[in-house]
């Protein structure tokens, strides 16, 4: 009989001995492994050795979530009872520790944060190249991206149709501070061997990108046959219609996992701490020089990246697009302390109250 770690279809899931130990770390017995492929409104499917179930989250754990990230992702393992309750559907007992998450902060005012994809080794940032590069697109992406723990790539798709082909790469890895560029086209089939080292079995990729830049063709192309639907191409733009709704996590046939995730109208920044500075290393190198150790490269006096700037050696987008992500992860940190005081507020409440009922009880 095939232990857990031996069983070819966990190993097409992207089970590992990491994710092995983890789940020999569960002690409640009864239950099986399996990995969440999709959710819609807390239903999840999750795929197990068995095939594809329907599943929600026990009352337990979903009791003991304080946050929606405690809650199952598309992308993670979980350990499930699939004999269900009156609902019929597989009950997940568990979420086993993600080994990363790509996260953004959920559209709105609300301070929550949001798991897009969860134990992603590898992150496609795709962009079209049938319009124009936005750089500032770009690295937006790649601050969440290399906070997520997986290896960023950015793939240019449609490279089929683009004008300037080599003017473009050079503008987007001039902004990638290292991360791979690849130019490919979904239509035809052009340059996907750049991203054939990085599929295979075991390895987890995750598409993320704008509407309408083509992931779900990548999926398809990658995948060999269309198994998500995609949009017209409009003749006026050759710009294809997003039509993704959903995350979701496709096995490929000849190994491997990939995820596809819908294009996002606001992907605003969550705890990204050092990975600003990373992507734009060049600013890190200037700031070296000065006056001010402490130095914001804002409105402060001797400031060589500010000189830079005025000299011509730092694009003023570039330096621009910094200050709004800084600025940014600035109001993150502050918003994220305001939110951890209130809830130690609340909490105190609820144990205050919780004391005055003990000493009611023990008063009569």
């Amino acid at each position: 009989m095939l232990t857990s770690m031996d069983d070819p279809r966990l190993v097409a899931l992207g089970w590992t001995a990491d994710v092995a130990a983890n789940y020999a770390a569960v002690t409640e017995p009864g239950l099986v492994p399996g990995r969440v492929s999709l959710e819609h409104n807390q239903i999840y499917r999750v795929l197990t050795a068995e095939g594809e179930v329907l599943a929600e989250a026990a009352g337990r754990l979903k009791y003991q979530a304080e946050r929606k990230k405690e809650l199952p992702a598309v992308g993670d393992w979980v350990a499930l009872r699939l004999s269900g309750g009156d609902s019929g559907r597989a009950a997940i007992r568990a979420i086993l520790p993600r080994r990363s998450q790509f996260s953004r902060k959920v559209a709105g005012r609300e301070t929550e944060e949001q798991v897009v994809a969860a134990n992603v080794d590898i992150v496609f940032l795709v962009s079209s190249l049938d319009f124009w590069i936005k750089p500032r697109s770009i690295e937006r992406y790649l601050v969440l991206a290399r906070q997520s723990g997986a290896q960023p790539v950015i793939v240019l798709n449609k490279s089929d149709v683009a004008e300037d082909l080599p003017a473009l790469i050079a503008e987007a890895s001039a902004v990638a501070s290292g991360t791979p560029v690849h130019a490919v086209s979904a239509r035809d089939g052009s340059g996907f061997e750049w991203l054939e080292p990085y599929v295979g079995v075991g390895r987890t990729i995750a598409l993320l990108g704008p509407s309408g830049s083509g992931k779900s063709s990548i999926l398809n192309r990658l995948m060999g046959r269309d198994v998500v639907s995609t949009g017209r191409v409009r003749e006026r733009d050759s710009r294809g219609r997003h039509t993704s709704v959903h995350r979701q996590l496709v096995v490929l046939e000849r190994g491997g996992v990939v995820i596809d995730t819908p294009g996002m109208r606001e992907l605003q920044l969550w705890d990204v701490n050092d990975s600003v500075d990373d992507t734009f290393a060049e600013i890190g190198q200037l700031a070296a020089a000065c006056r001010f150790r402490d130095c914001r490269h804002d409105r402060e006096p001797g400031c060589a990246v500010k000189m830079a700037v005025d000299r011509g050696d730092l694009a003023a987008g570039r330096y621009e697009s910094y200050l709004k992500l800084a600025r940014e992860r600035e109001a993150f940190e502050r918003r994220h302390e305001e939110r951890g005081q209130i809830d130690a507020k609340r909490q105190g409440r609820v144990g205050s109250k919780a004391m005055k009922a003990i000493e009611k009880q023990r008063g009569r």
